[in-house]
């Protein structure tokens, strides 16, 4: 992908220039891999032209996401976000490729198998993971994201002169409640926290205290958007699936559903207290100006999703992940499509179906 290919030329491009731009605020789920399909729906967004971002609270990939996003606006509006988000994904692979020796082997699931969970590589290293922790495997605590992210991320120029809102979740390892690091405290060791997940790399620690990922506490926060951002339209972005049809029979699925569960639970509870301000607003038990009415709309396609191992999020192929970032458009285009008219008006998901 080049600038070239970013430029939206004809009379679509006229008639979206034309309209009015609509501020939103991000959620941006963490997932792995997965975080590829938020990619392709941020660039999608980006590339459209009708919507602003005030602020993004993002956990996990979803923080690295977010980090990358804000750099590439501050330095070139949305065809250097776009710019941005593609070429660090695409670092994202060849690093993988350079530290994943066995990937192009058959029995390790191909370069583009989208689940290696039945591969004998991947079921030792899980077996592993389980036996030893990331003091014990990786005492020198080698983590290539940080690499990554120094190369695609001037921490120093966005703390300075970002413009965008930003909000990190990451997970107090000590006390268990949820850290905010807003745009102003941001840096490498920040997003890092915010995707440390504990059987892979060992607590991130800043100023002394250690963090986990976020998303146990917050994937993402929707609060610090309602308190911090002037906008009250939130687009939720989801990586993880909410609803996965059938019984989990096998222990990897069983441990895969119960991560997916308690990675969204926090989410699901931040939409209950919304749902719960909106009936009392619109009872008329609370003015509309005494507390915030948000209007929430989600991105998400859990088919997608569901039909990818667990495996999958550790698998950073290009192929996989051009694959993954093509329904993350698809999924934004029919967004943009069947929602754009609603933002400033109403919410475009109905919250009690969805969260509650």
């Amino acid at each position: 992908m080049n600038a070239r290919d970013m430029t939206t030329e004809g009379p679509a491009a006229r008639r979206r220039a034309a309209t009015r731009v609509k501020p939103v605020t991000l959620a941006l789920q963490g997932g792995g891999a997965h975080g590829a399909f938020a990619w392709g729906v941020l660039d999608r967004l980006l590339e459209d032209g009708r919507i602003s971002f005030e602020g993004v609270s993002a956990t996990s990939a979803g923080a690295m996401n977010a980090a990358v996003l804000a750099h590439g606006l501050m330095r070139g509006g949305p065809a250097g976000a776009r710019q941005a988000l593609a070429d660090f994904w695409r670092d994202i692979a060849d690093t993988s490729a350079r530290f994943s020796p066995f990937r192009q082997l058959p029995w390790f699931g191909g370069a583009n198998g989208h689940t290696l969970d039945k591969s004998p590589f991947y079921l030792m290293t899980d077996m592993l993971l389980r036996l030893f922790s990331p003091y014990q495997f990786n005492p020198f605590n080698f983590n290539p994201l940080r690499d990554v992210l120094a190369r695609h991320v001037d921490f120093a120029a966005l703390r300075e002169h970002g413009e965008m809102r930003l909000f990190l979740c990451a997970t107090n390892v000590e006390t268990g409640k949820v850290r905010i690091f807003p745009r102003e405290e941001i840096c490498i060791d920040a997003v890092l926290a915010s995707a440390c997940l504990p059987f892979l790399f060992q607590a991130v620690e800043i100023d002394g205290v250690p963090y986990w990922d976020g998303g146990y506490v917050g994937n993402p926060a929707i609060y610090p958007l309602i308190y911090e951002c002037a906008t009250r339209d939130v687009v939720i972005v989801h990586i993880n699936p909410i609803v996965r049809r059938g019984v989990p029979k096998t222990a990897a699925e069983i441990l895969n559903r119960i991560n997916e569960v308690s990675f969204n639970s926090s989410l699901m509870r931040e939409m209950r207290a919304i749902a719960f301000v909106t009936s009392l607003i619109e009872r008329g038990k609370l003015a509309e100006g005494e507390m915030k009415r948000m209007l929430i709309h989600s991105i998400r396609s859990d088919e997608t999703m569901t039909a990818l191992g667990v495996s999958s999020k550790l698998n950073a192929d290009w192929g996989f992940l051009s694959e993954l970032r093509e329904r993350g458009r698809e999924q934004a285009d029919a967004w943009l499509e069947e929602a754009f008219d609603a933002i400033g008006e109403r919410s475009s998901v109905d919250i009690h179906a969805d969260f509650l």
